[in-house]
């Protein structure tokens, strides 16, 4: 009887500490590993346009700890079609951005496949899937950073290509939010050329017959072959391909090209809505003002890094930009156009910037294959 007794208090003391404390055990399982996916639930985000997208998650990576004073948070949004994933290779010990004094937070940007997009939205599908801008990814950004993540301050926001336009984007929407910027590949505004390039690429998506205005019957293939044709002229430079592509080989090359560009409705919609986007990035006009004066109301140090051989993003209004507010600019001359980081070792003269132990002065780096 006794030892029924002692039985009894014991699983009477067990429950209670489970009543009191039930998510201690769920907590220790549910922290993420470093570097995992994840993702952060905003609810309805409100569109510059007024248009809502509903049950908005927004997802993420982290990489490194916050300090105690909050002061070492890093964001980097992803580039056009790209994820959260394809960044992890530029953070690290050694590499452009260290997880040993940076806490890094790597962001899906809207319409990526990831984070909410036409292609998995379950109440906006496809084309219904509203109209979204480079300032609607940052305002998406920005209520996870200060809503999830409770930062009131970055030490950086840095992107290549238009993570680069979502870095100009923040540090004039809001310039007392970081130390530092660091657009790479990156504009504040798409030229006519821009343009003429975003537009091609979503008209060959669309003239695809499997794509039926928007309704599609079935996997897109055209549409993605003609587009991907016009991304890869234009992602280097003729001078890259002419030195990649022996004239023999151009039916291997173009063959295997072909065998990849294939997608659905739901990769057709993202495309086009992040092309949309950039189509339509004109920050200075959000403001209402010339790019010079836009330039005025950055408050962060800033590190722009441009290729004069990019054909994919026009560096001109780049270039203009930092001449504006006389921030050192890294120029990458190098065929390899808006791929010259894969080309030109820049990361060392970035990570030097953003440790902010010293001044990276503007230079231009020459591409070791043409010396």
């Amino acid at each position: 009887m006794r030892g029924m007794k002692t039985r009894l208090r014991l699983t009477l003391c067990i429950s209670f500490i489970l009543f009191v404390y039930p998510t201690a055990g769920a907590n220790a399982q549910a922290t993420p590993e470093e570097g995992a996916q994840q993702f952060a639930e905003l609810g309805d985000l409100k569109l510059q346009s007024g248009d809502v997208i509903q049950d908005f998650r927004l997802g993420y990576r982290t990489l490194g700890k916050l300090n105690a004073q909050k002061s070492n948070a890093i964001l980097w949004p992803s580039w056009l079609g790209g994820k959260s994933a394809d960044l992890l290779q530029f953070v690290g010990a050694g590499k452009v951005v260290d997880t040993v004094s940076n806490f890094v937070v790597l962001v899906d940007a809207i319409g990526n496949g990831v984070s909410t997009s036409p292609s998995n939205s379950k109440k906006q599908a496809l084309m219904n899937f509203p109209s979204f801008s480079i300032r609607d990814m940052v305002e998406a950004e920005h209520r996870f950073v200060t809503e999830v993540l409770h930062l009131s301050h970055l030490h950086a926001v840095m992107g290549i290509s238009m993570g680069g336009m979502q870095t100009f984007e923040w540090v004039v929407t809001y310039p007392e939010f970081m130390d530092l910027g660091v657009p790479m590949f990156g504009s504040p505004q798409s030229t006519s050329f821009d343009k003429l390039l975003w537009t091609a690429q979503i008209d060959a998506i669309e003239l695809d017959p499997a794509w039926n205005h928007g309704h599609p019957t079935g996997p897109l293939r055209l549409g993605f072959v003609v587009s991907e044709e016009i991304g890869q002229m234009n992602l280097t430079s003729p001078a890259y391909r002419v030195a990649k592509t022996n004239p023999k080989d151009f039916d291997a090359y173009l063959a295997e090209l072909k065998k990849h560009a294939v997608g659905d409705g739901g990769l057709a919609s993202d495309q086009i809505r992040q092309r949309q986007a950039i189509i339509s990035l004109d920050i200075p006009g959000e403001f209402g003002v010339t790019l010079p004066e836009l330039a005025k109301r950055v408050r962060a140090k800033l590190l722009v890094v441009v290729s004069p051989q990019d054909h994919l993003v026009n560096p001109i209004p780049a270039q203009q930009f930092a001449a504006a507010i006389g921030a050192p600019i890294i120029i990458l001359d190098s065929p390899c156009g808006h791929i010259s980081l894969e080309c030109i070792s820049a990361g060392p003269r970035v990570a030097k910037f953003l440790a902010e132990s010293a001044s990276v002065r503007s230079e231009t780096l020459h591409d070791p294959a043409n010396q």
